[in-house]
């Protein structure tokens, strides 16, 4: 009888792993959209089913950062056919936009801040397309049984955040402009406070009709019209974008952009996103180095980072911009000997000051492109027990994006992610402003793949022309350092702007910038706050990791979200 009982326990223990995998994980910027994504999966949902759900979500509770009035792009890894996927969910410029849209009466390039809020910086949404693509792809679960999660708590009501009260109060002058925002977010003319239960029942209307109707009560019908005449009655910039540019978007269905480093496989989006790219670019300069025994705590690890980091980015300031409107040297940018070029340009002894671009296999002639942000921005993860993975980054450009809400929803303010100045040292802008065209974006959703083949890690983050390095640090963390996602997701930050290079201003950060002397140049402590999700195998088991930087957290099917 004991014999027996204990063949009954190795029986179980020896299974255990195996259960473990056939858990999901889901990791969001917001408890809420885990927990719902979480929900998704134990009724037998898709990792595609889960980021429906979760979008949603956000919507709602995260509006400053992304939303059904935005874009994003997903990255996806089939268990049925073992392939990898992305769907291209960017915003798109409304037939009226030409070349010439953010520029003043003197013919100079308008101020960013004045062009954000209002009509004219709003692009045609993409998010509700790319959703419907997902599920028709690799849904499971009923359509109209994803928005339940979102539905509810726009019904029931749901607790304002510290992070979302902050950005209210830090927008209170601008919105005396924008009465449908007020009318949602304030009480008795000042933002409601943090843990009021706020109701939105128009959007959970919107939801309602786009569960029962499908994405068409969104792009047609009365919701298009709202967008319509909310954008051309702006008080502040109005502008054209007709039911007609809605009625017309379509989200795209592209081939995912992959490339090897050491003994894994990355995959990520391509063009109209300088993610992969770029972050591939890195990757691919400081490969030829031995990461792993020089160590995360070596100085030398960070100042190779920064120069390879610096010279990607020339390559994104040209190259980058909408496949569709101009040539993107993709296969160039991430050909290994052209990044052993570039590589040797890279000193191990110190700063080489400047940094231009390269020119790769297949470079098209084309002057440098401007600058491009995107700080309302959110990234999620789900993987189901079926083993497959969505990796999906989604925004509406700035904080509130354009301002303007419709239905309980915000519009983005996209377009200003195009190039202001339509021409650059005489030639035109590869992202410039186009009818039809999607701006370049810096979202970064990644995937990759072991040396098995299967997939041990997805990862994103938000953050504006940051989220690149985010990413590439957070890669770095694991594949090279051996650190779990979660420590690091947790490792300091880092960038570059007009005080060379900036690292995050916390204890590690301020200990790395220390050592950065005998390079002959400093690391300048600054604030890079991040919202990195990712969801990581360790052997057979998914283990979920949000940012410690904010409310974020990662759930185990059938378990708690945890913070």
């Amino acid at each position: 009888m004991i014999k027996r009982l204990l063949a009954v326990i190795s029986l179980f223990i020896v299974s255990l792993p195996s259960l473990a995998a056939a858990q999901g994980v889901t990791s969001s910027a917001d408890p809420r959209a885990t927990e719902a994504g979480r929900a998704i999966l134990q009724q037998g949902g898709t990792a595609a089913d889960a980021a429906v759900a979760m979008v949603a979500v956000l919507t709602l509770v995260e509006p400053q950062s992304s939303g059904i009035g935005g874009g994003g792009f997903l990255v996806y890894h089939d268990a049925k056919s073992d392939g990898i996927a992305t769907i291209d969910g960017r915003e798109t410029a409304p037939a009226s936009a030409k070349p010439g849209r953010f520029l003043g009466p003197d013919g100079k390039p308008r101020g960013y801040s004045d062009v954000i809020p209002g009509g004219l910086s709003v692009g045609v949404p993409g998010n509700i397309r790319l959703m419907e693509m997902a599920h028709r792809k690799w849904g499971k679960l009923e359509w109209k049984a994803l928005f339940q999660p979102a539905i509810k708590l726009a019904e029931d009501g749901y607790e304002v955040t510290p992070a979302l009260y902050n950005w209210l109060d830090r927008y209170q002058a601008l919105w005396k402009d924008f009465p449908a925002a007020r009318a949602i977010y304030y009480v008795d003319g000042k933002p409601v406070p943090v843990g009021t239960r706020l109701k939105n029942p128009a959007y959970a209307a919107l939801l309602r009709d786009i569960a029962a109707r499908g994405p068409d009560a969104f792009y047609t019908g009365a919701n298009a019209r709202a967008i319509s005449e909310t954008v051309a009655k702006s008080v502040r910039n109005p502008a054209v974008l007709t039911a007609q540019d809605l009625a017309a978007y379509r989200a795209k269905d592209r081939p995912a952009v992959c490339t090897t480093y050491r003994v894994y496989k990355v995959c990520g989006m391509g063009p109209p996103s300088s993610g992969a790219t770029t972050v591939f670019g890195i990757l691919g300069m400081i490969e030829g180095w031995d990461m792993k025994t020089m160590g995360k705590d070596n100085p030398m690890s960070w100042h190779l980072i920064a120069e390879a980091m610096q010279l990607a980015y020339a390559d994104r300031a040209k190259y980058l911009g909408d496949g569709d409107f101009v040539d993107v040297p993709v296969k160039g940018l991430l050909d290994k000997a052209y990044l052993a070029e570039r590589r040797q340009l890279i000193s191990p002894y110190g700063a080489a000051g400047h940094y231009e671009a390269g020119t790769p296999p297949g470079a098209p002639a084309r002057t440098s492109s401007g600058p491009v942000a995107e700080n309302g921005t959110t990234h999620f993860v789900a993987v189901d027990r079926a083993g497959n993975v969505a990796s999906m980054t989604s925004t509406v450009e700035s904080i509130f994006g354009s301002h303007l809400n419709v239905n309980g929803y915000f519009l983005n303010n996209e377009l200003t992610d195009f190039d202001h100045s339509p021409v650059q040292d005489g030639a035109p802008a590869a992202n410039r402003v186009e009818a039809g065209k999607r701006p370049l974006s810096s979202m970064s959703p990644t995937i990759v793949y072991g040396p098995d083949g299967k997939v041990i890690l997805a990862v994103g983050s938000a953050g504006g022309k940051r989220i690149i390095m985010h990413v590439t640090k957070t890669l770095i963390g694991v594949l090279d350092w051996g650190l779990s996602a979660e420590e690091a997701i947790a490792l300091p930050n880092l960038f570059f702007g007009e005080k060379g290079v900036l690292i995050e201003d916390d204890a590690a950060g301020q200990a790395i910038a220390a050592k950065m002397q005998p390079f002959g140049y400093a690391f300048t402590p600054a604030d890079l706050g991040s919202k990195l999700n990712a969801a990581q195998r360790v052997g057979e088991v998914w283990h979920g990791a949000a940012d410690p930087r904010g409310p974020g957290t990662s759930s185990v099917d059938g378990a708690p979200p945890q913070g």
